[in-house]
């Protein structure tokens, strides 16, 4: 029992931001180590994969670990933001770039007499929580998408902020 207390502070000190780990330097498997199993591998660009690690829907990141095709990190970047959000373009975007670009989906509804699958992505904001909807067309191209306060969560009394 004396091993306890390390275990406790070594999983405390684990988490899906990937802190501790250094571009270049650490390995896929060191990323699986720090952050845990991923929710999901995708292919990139060059031989490159991405780990995802959503923390949807009350986290409101997701996390994409970018592995070289040495398998050593690029980087770990927080996707779901603002800046994210000005390279949508409707009629162009295919589900499959929208994925590599936020991750994986908090919610996938499906509108079959709107002929439109919605994704649903909790997203971070500096005074309100943001809720981003994008919705695809049955030949999978992003066809709309809304960007809004979060109408599931109660709105702040003027000049609070949320932390």
């Amino acid at each position: 029992m004396r091993w306890l207390p390390a275990l406790l502070l070594l999983a405390a000190c684990a988490g899906y931001d990937g802190r501790g780990l250094v571009p270049g330097v650490s390995t896929a498997a060191d990323v699986e180590t720090v952050m845990g199993t991923p929710a999901e591998r995708r292919k990139g660009l060059d031989g490159e994969s991405v780990l995802w690690y959503p923390q949807l829907p009350y986290g409101r990141v997701s996390y994409a670990a970018r592995i070289a095709a040495d398998g050593k990190l690029i980087g770990i970047e927080q996707r779901l933001t603002e800046e994210n959000l000005e390279r949508l373009e409707k009629g162009k975007m295919t589900a499959d770039q929208v994925r590599d670009l936020f991750g994986p989906p908090n919610k996938i509804n499906q509108f079959p007499r709107m002929q439109r699958e919605i994704w649903t992505y909790q997203m971070p904001a500096v005074t309100e929580w943001k809720v981003l909807f994008v919705q695809f067309s049955p030949d999978r191209v992003l066809r709309e998408y809304y960007y809004m306060d979060d109408p599931e969560v109660p709105k702040l009394p003027a000049g609070q902020f949320r932390r």
